[in-house]
């Protein structure tokens, strides 16, 4: 039979061919260093966002593949935070605002913090990534610029730089407007006289001493090392600098960085290193096919996606098709929820060699989630779509309505044995009450619906007491119901049956959802329906 490691040199799956790429770069052996190094960035100017996770959860996957195909290999991940930046604004959502403001282009870690709780502003947005990146149980080695320049650890790559100076700027100025031309400069010293750093020409290049000259903001010439934090590199320098110092061997990017990743990979290979591997995700669209923008506020956020689902479902929306341009708004949360919970049943009984091509197996890092183990034993199988139905039908303001129903039709579930649906089932209320509820729009049926919805009422009036949470048989009836009847397609049997008793004009499927909601209550419904006509 076939190893893990055999199998997955044959897996399609997007992570394997990532990480065949690093197999390429180094076989079955570590490089010099003593392990591969996967990096991500991060700029701490604002706080985590959901690029932030696509790109942690996407390299996490890349790497999971890697150490698949390479067990002996060490691999670690560091999360670098470009916290020496200079403040270039003012963020709109945050306090003290006008003692922010006081400290711009001074280095995110020298800026007092407008929260209070720590060191600077850096340090506190720092702080907030860690905790959001812990909050997931990512595996990272958190990694800040401000160490790295002030420590010294930088002092060779940056001395690197300044002997390398004329062919980095001969990268770099054809890429630049006339007038940036002209004061244009790698590195950006930080000012002696105002602590600021400063986008200004360089006067002196000085390779055998390791300083360069510059005019500072009181007009006096400067002379700086460029080593122990007394300056700083432009951002696309500093991100092939950093490749070339820390030996990165895997990054991705955003489609929109692609010319800077490029800028980067040929300063990395002036400095004497090979650029990591990597590849370029696509970006996000809306509901209308436009690109997501933070000031148009077009997108979906983070928090509004874990408000109404849990992480593993947005996970597997970054693990699906990333080189596609995808849509992000509520719309699309209900089905990636569904597919995760289709994928992780799966995943359960999977042979080995498909099991690498399921994105659970990615989200999981090959684990079947405890949760599932339970929810078998414990007989529920609800899926979401389900319980957001439930929840409309039934109007849910809370939990302890939803569970009313489910502890009918899965009397051994409770929301202490069963958490991960009892997450589900808060998510569901949530997003019945923010998402759905405000635009149902109830009709009335026409004739051909009446005499159809009237046989289903008398069908479940006289439906079995022994069979009242058999989905299977609930589900044949309404089918066969629909058929008898002159519909121009089932499909708007079905679609009679979501827009007059569920206000809305998709659905879960019928059996299913008599069963949870219950035959009596949907009969009740059925009731409601036929006689106001429209609620």
């Amino acid at each position: 039979m076939a190893t893990e490691q055999e199998l997955a040199r044959e897996a399609k799956a997007w992570p394997f061919e990532e990480a065949r790429k690093l197999v390429a770069r180094y076989g079955d052996k570590a490089p010099a260093k003593g392990y591969v190094l996967f990096e991500t960035g991060y700029g701490p100017s604002g706080l985590p966002h959901i690029g932030t996770f696509g790109e942690v959860a996407r390299t996490t996957m890349v790497r999971q593949a890697f150490q698949r195909l390479a067990p002996g290999v060490p691999t670690r991940l560091f999360a670098f935070s470009d916290d020496m930046d200079g403040l270039r604004k003012v963020p709109d959502n945050i306090p003290n605002r006008e003692m922010v403001a006081q400290h711009l282009g001074k280095p995110l870690t020298k800026v007092p913090d407008p929260f209070g709780t720590h060191e600077s502003f850096g340090h506190h947005n720092n702080a907030r990534l860690r905790a959001f990146l812990d909050s997931y149980g990512f595996e990272y080695e958190f990694q800040s610029s401000t160490d790295w320049y002030t420590s010294g650890r930088f002092d060779h790559a940056l001395l690197a730089v300044l002997r390398h100076y004329d062919e980095i700027m001969g990268v770099m100025l054809p890429t630049l407007g006339e007038e940036r031309r002209a004061t244009y400069s790698p590195f950006l010293p930080i000012s002696p006289s105002t602590g600021r750093v400063l986008q200004v020409p360089m006067l002196e290049i000085n390779p055998d001493a390791g300083t360069v000259v510059f005019e500072d903001e009181d007009g006096k010439k400067v002379e700086t090392p460029v080593t122990g934090g007394h300056v700083k590199l432009q951002w696309k320098p500093d991100w092939g600098m950093r490749w070339f110092a820390l030996g990165v061997d895997y990054e991705m990017a955003g489609k929109d960085l692609i010319p800077s990743v490029e800028l980067a990979g040929k300063i990395c290979r002036i400095l004497g290193a090979q650029p990591p591997e990597g590849f370029n995700y696509e970006l996000f669209l809306d509901d209308k096919g436009q690109k997501i923008s933070k000031s148009k506020g077009n997108g979906l956020t983070m928090e509004e996606w874990l408000r109404y689902a849990p992480p593993e479902s947005l996970a597997l929306y970054m693990f699906q098709k990333p080189r596609a341009a995808k849509k992000l708004f509520f719309d699309v949360i209900p089905r990636a929820v569904d597919d995760y919970l289709t994928f992780v049943d799966k995943l359960k009984g999977e042979e080995p060699a498909k099991a690498l091509e399921n994105p659970a197996w990615h989200i999981h890092n090959g684990q079947v989630p405890a949760w599932a183990t339970a929810a078998d034993q414990l007989k529920t199988n609800l899926s979401f779509g389900i319980l957001l139905n439930l929840a409309g039908a039934a109007n849910a303001e809370n939990a302890d309505v939803m569970w009313g129903f489910i502890s009918r039709y899965a009397p051994a579930a409770t929301p202490a044995n069963s958490p991960f649906l009892d997450r589900l089932v808060g998510y569901a209320v949530a997003y019945y009450q923010d998402r759905v509820k405000p635009t149902k729009v109830y009709r009335a049926p026409t004739d051909v619906e009446r005499a159809a919805l009237e046989e289903l009422r008398a069908a479940l009036a006289q439906w079995p007491a022994d069979q009242l949470t058999n989905a299977e048989a609930l589900q044949n009836e309404v089918y066969e119901i629909g058929k008898r009847h002159p519909f121009t397609e089932l499909r708007a049997w079905f679609l009679t049956l979501y827009e007059v008793l569920l206000g809305q004009s998709t659905g879960p499927r019928m059996g299913s959802f008599i069963a949870l909601y219950g035959v009596a209550e949907t009969k009740a419904l059925i009731d409601q329906a036929l006689g106001d006509g429209i609620k």
